[in-house]
C-alpha cells in the first residue's frame, strides 16, 4: 500500500473481546465526486457522510460484487446514493431540487436502503427508516434489528474530507470467555471523538488517542479510490434493451444519441452507424 494514500480503510479489534472496528478517511475519492457535480454545501456534506459509511461497509464484501447505500426521501432532496465494490472503489450521486437554495434543502424522514449484489449469487437488500438524514443512527438501527449486531457509527464531513468510525459487537463463540465490560467501556471511549479529530488525524493517531489503554490489534490498511463503472459497452447494452425503433426515432430527431453518466458526467455519443451495429441481426450480410 502507498504511504501517500489519503483514502484508506483501517480495520482493528480488541484482544480478549468480541469487538471489531473500522476507521476510514476519504479525500481524493470524495473530491473526485465533488469535482464532477456542483453540489450545494448541505448536499456535499451528506454525500461525504454517505460515502464514508459505504467505505466502512465495503470490508464486508468478501467476493466480487457491489454494495450500495441509498437514502430515498420525499421532499426536495429525493436521493443520495453511494456505491463500492470489493476493491474499495467508490462513486456517489445526489438528486435534489436544484432550484432550491442551500438553506431550503431538507432531509425529510425516509428510507435507507442497503443493497449487496454479488457478481455470482443472490442479491440482498435491507431497508431501515432514516430520520432527518441521520445516516449513523439509521445504520445502528439496521445492524441491531436485522443483523443482531450491536453497532456504533460516527460520521464526519467538512465539504473537503469525509471520515467515519465504526464499532461492532460480534457474536461470542460458545464457550469463549471475553471481557464482559468491554463493549460499554470501548463505546464510551469512542464517543469522545470530535469531528475535527476524526477528519484531521490519521487512523493510527485516532486509535491511540481513543484506545491507548486497551489491547488494540490493528490490521493492514486498504486503499480506497474513486472509480465509475460506466463504459461505452455498458451504455450500448442498455440502449439495446430499448429496442431498434426507439433508438431510430431518437436518431431521426437529434441526429445522434448522447448519454451522460449521472455519476461521473462522462458523455457517450452514438451515431446512426453505431446504433446499427447494436442490432447485427438486422444486417445479416
Amino acid at each position: 500500500m502507498s504511504n501517500t494514500s489519503r483514502d484508506t480503510l483501517q480495520r482493528f479489534s480488541f484482544d480478549n473481546t468480541d469487538i471489531r472496528g473500522e476507521i476510514t478517511h476519504l479525500q481524493d475519492s470524495y473530491r473526485e465526486v465533488l469535482r464532477r457535480h456542483q453540489y450545494p454545501p448541505r448536499i456535499a456534506v451528506a454525500v461525504g457522510e454517505l460515502m464514508a459509511a459505504t467505505a466502512l461497509l465495503s470490508a464486508s464484501l468478501k467476493f466480487a460484487g457491489r454494495l450500495t447505500l441509498q437514502m430515498r426521501l420525499p421532499g426536495n432532496v429525493t436521493l443520495l446514493q453511494a456505491e463500492t465494490n470489493e476493491k474499495g472503489q467508490l462513486r456517489a450521486i445526489a438528486r435534489y431540487d436544484e432550484s432550491a437554495g442551500d438553506s431550503e434543502l431538507r432531509f425529510d424522514d425516509g428510507q435507507l436502503v442497503i443493497t449487496i449484489e454479488p457478481e455470482q449469487g443472490q442479491r440482498y437488500q435491507g431497508i431501515v427508516s432514516i430520520n432527518g438524514g441521520n445516516i449513523a443512527q439509521a445504520l445502528e438501527e439496521y445492524f441491531t434489528q436485522s443483523e443482531q449486531l450491536g453497532s456504533h457509527f460516527w460520521l464526519a464531513c467538512d465539504g473537503q474530507t469525509a471520515a467515519a468510525l465504526m464499532l461492532q459487537k460480534m457474536p461470542t463463540p460458545a464457550g469463549q470467555v471475553t471481557d464482559t465490560d468491554a463493549w460499554d467501556r470501548v463505546s464510551h471511549l469512542a464517543s469522545t471523538i470530535r469531528n475535527d479529530e476524526l477528519l484531521g488525524l490519521d487512523a493510527a493517531t485516532v486509535l491511540h488517542r481513543l484506545f491507548h489503554e486497551e489491547q488494540t490489534r490493528i490490521y493492514p490498511a486498504s486503499e480506497l479510490s474513486f472509480f465509475c463503472t460506466c463504459s461505452k459497452p455498458r451504455i450500448a447494452n442498455a440502449l439495446h434493451q430499448m429496442g431498434y425503433d426507439e433508438l431510430n426515432s431518437m436518431i431521426e430527431e437529434n441526429g445522434k444519441i448522447d448519454i451522460t453518466c449521472e455519476f461521473c458526467q462522462q458523455s457517450y455519443v452514438f451515431d446512426r452507424p453505431q446504433v446499427e451495429e447494436l442490432f447485427p441481426e438486422r444486417n445479416p450480410h
